[in-house]
C-alpha cells in the first residue's frame, strides 16, 4: 500500500488542522493505521493510532483530549483532527500502516510509511 501524507501548514497556538492520508491499494481496509510526528533533532514519536475497523483508537498522552484520529474505508483515508495545537507539536507528521492489532506505538511495526507533512504552530 502507498500513503500520501497531506494537510500540514502553519498555524497559531491555539488552532486546529486537520490532516489527511490517503492510501492507494484495496487492503487499505485490512490495516491498522497510524500518525507519528518527528520533530527536528528528536526521534520519530507516536502520535496515534486506529484499528482496521475504526472501533478502536489510542493516543500518546501529550495528545489525548486534543488529537481524534479516525477512517474511511470506503474513501482509503484516514484523518488526524488536531486542535488546541501547542508549538510543541511542531513537526513532521507521518501516517502508517501496519498488519499488526492493537495500536501498536512502535515505529518498527509498520509496515508501509506516507512522506510526511510539515506542522508548525507557533506561539
Amino acid at each position: 500500500v502507498q500513503l500520501q501524507a497531506s494537510g500540514g501548514g502553519l498555524v497559531q497556538a491555539g488552532g486546529s488542522l486537520r490532516l489527511s492520508c490517503a492510501a492507494s491499494g484495496r487492503r487499505f481496509g485490512s490495516y491498522d493505521m497510524g500518525w507519528f510526528h518527528q520533530a527536528p533533532g528528536k526521534e520519530r514519536e507516536f502520535v496515534a493510532a486506529i484499528s482496521w475497523s475504526g472501533t478502536s483508537t489510542y493516543y500518546a498522552d501529550s495528545v489525548k483530549g486534543r488529537f481524534t484520529i479516525s477512517r474511511d474505508n470506503a474513501k482509503n483515508t484516514v484523518y488526524l483532527q488536531m486542535s488546541s495545537l501547542k508549538p510543541e507539536d511542531t513537526a513532521v507528521y507521518y501516517c502508517a500502516a501496519t498488519l499488526t492489532r492493537g495500536g501498536s506505538s512502535r515505529f518498527s511495526e509498520y509496515d508501509y510509511w506516507g512522506q510526511g507533512t510539515l506542522v508548525t504552530v507557533s506561539s
